[in-house]
């Protein structure tokens, strides 16, 4: 009786496809990094150890398997900040309080209101007319308790001219970003992840790389308000969009926050 050669089962689809979107989440990690080229080499060095088993070549292959199994140790210490992101990147989006992102969308309310949205839209505008920086990360459902943890606690209601107060150069707060999440300011002065990526324009200074940076490793959104020009960006799923109008804004907002947005008031 004659079998099939090859029997495929439902686990080994989903085999695959878990390895391809970790492998997918890496890439996205490292694009465009050094330790993109790092981990490209360590691959190549994988494979030319694969072929040398596969041909039988005891002595090249023993030594091969020896550095590949110290490589391991040394693995985690070269890309200790990359695995640190990665699980950071995770955990926020698709994990909070114990539960998992897909069997709590259903049911998890943002409470963001149509009233907050323009005051920070206006909060946004108002700042970018009088040239003063600003970074406002916005959180759909991802939590921001690591981050708050790096500046002061405020847990206040979102206010248009407490937000424009908190940006004012003269005051002990404006030197860092502020986090919004669950309809409130839970906190400012908050340190945000550096983004490294190569293609930013040349225009865009180190305010622009941590609010994409915090997009890398968050699901948010991030207002910035550029204190060379005034020009207001934002910056979502690791990119960064100039904005030229009030509406837009406004709606970019408001279309991140619809999947789970609340009652209006």
């Amino acid at each position: 009786m004659i079998t099939g050669f090859i029997h495929i089962r439902f686990l080994d689809i989903l085999d695959i496809f878990l390895v391809a979107f970790l492998l997918y989440q890496l890439y996205r990690l490292l694009k465009g990094t050094a330790a993109m080229r790092i981990f490209a080499g360590i691959f190549v060095i994988y494979l030319t150890w694969l072929l040398v088993k596969a041909m039988k070549m005891e002595l090249i292959g023993s030594i091969m398997g020896q550095v590949i199994g110290v490589g391991m140790i040394a693995l985690i210490v070269v890309f200790q900040q990359e695995i640190r992101q990665f699980l950071l990147m995770i955990g926020n989006k698709y994990v909070r309080g114990g539960t998992f992102r897909l069997l709590r969308n259903s049911r998890f309310q943002s409470g963001y209101s149509s009233v907050n949205i323009d005051r920070i839209t206006n909060a946004a505008i108002e700042l970018s007319k009088t040239k003063t920086g600003a970074l406002m990360v916005i959180s759909r459902d991802a939590s921001l308790k690591t981050f708050a943890e790096t500046g002061e606690i405020i847990n206040s209601d979102i206010n248009t001219q407490l937000i424009k107060s908190v940006f004012y150069k003269d005051s002990p707060l404006h030197d860092g970003a502020i986090l919004i999440a669950d309809n409130k300011i839970i906190a400012a002065k908050c340190i945000l992840p550096v983004s490294s990526a190569p293609d930013l324009p040349k225009e865009y200074g180190l305010r622009h790389r941590a609010g994409l940076g915090m997009t890398e490793v968050t699901d948010t959104i991030v207002i910035i308000v550029s204190e060379q020009s005034g020009n207001i960006a934002v910056a979502r799923n690791g990119r960064v969009y100039a904005v030229s109008q009030v509406e837009r804004l406004s709606k970019i907002i408001t279309g991140f926050l619809s999947k789970t947005e609340g009652k209006k008031t």
